[in-house]
């Protein structure tokens, strides 16, 4: 039985982390998702525990100051993100591969606490596709939207940084590739 491992995608806002999350828990069951905290309010139609755990400013200072944070970050320059600790390191000794959807900051600190993590940077097919995606979600006022835009030029620029690079034009196809950095 191969050892089970811990998965890490990231990109920029929009490029579809979410989505492509979703395909390959959708197709392969021997792969669990790894749930994030965030100080964010819930969007329209996300659950708290499943979605993310959605924590107060003190939750989430407390969970980092007792070490209970794999890695953590302010992202768009407003709310932190981070992944408890307890529940990969459970996930992972019970035999299951870990999926981390993260932002590029903690993916970075994940690859510092856990070498042996496969980093995944899911990339858009052009810039022109990134800012339709975000457009199109209907999620973020003009102003979030430059905020995350802004954010999403120095994100791509992060992409040296990560063991592979997947170009999400294709959900499946992303998602398939992205399965087979396991065994590689």
């Amino acid at each position: 039985m191969k050892s089970p491992k811990l998965l890490v995608i990231a990109g920029p806002t929009a490029v579809g982390k979410g989505t492509v999350a979703r395909r390959i828990l959708e197709t392969n069951s021997d792969i669990v998702l790894s749930v994030s905290a965030t100080t964010r309010q819930p969007r329209k139609g996300e659950v708290d525990g499943e979605s993310y755990f959605f924590l107060s400013d003190a939750e989430f200072d407390r969970l980092i100051e007792s070490g209970q944070m794999l890695e953590f970050a302010v992202v768009h320059g407003t709310h932190r993100y981070g992944t408890p600790r307890q529940p990969v390191l459970a996930a992972i000794e019970a035999g299951k591969n870990v999926l981390l959807e993260i932002d590029i900051q903690g993916a970075s600190q994940v690859k510092e606490q856990m070498p042996e993590a496969i980093t995944v940077f899911i990339a858009p097919p052009s810039w022109e596709e990134l800012v339709r995606r975000l457009e199109g979600r209907g999620t973020e006022d003009s102003v979030e939207m430059e905020r995350r835009l802004a954010t999403a030029r120095i994100e791509l620029q992060a992409q040296g940084q990560f063991d592979h690079v997947v170009i999400n034009d294709d959900v499946a196809k992303c998602a398939q590739s992205v399965v087979e950095l396991l065994s590689a």
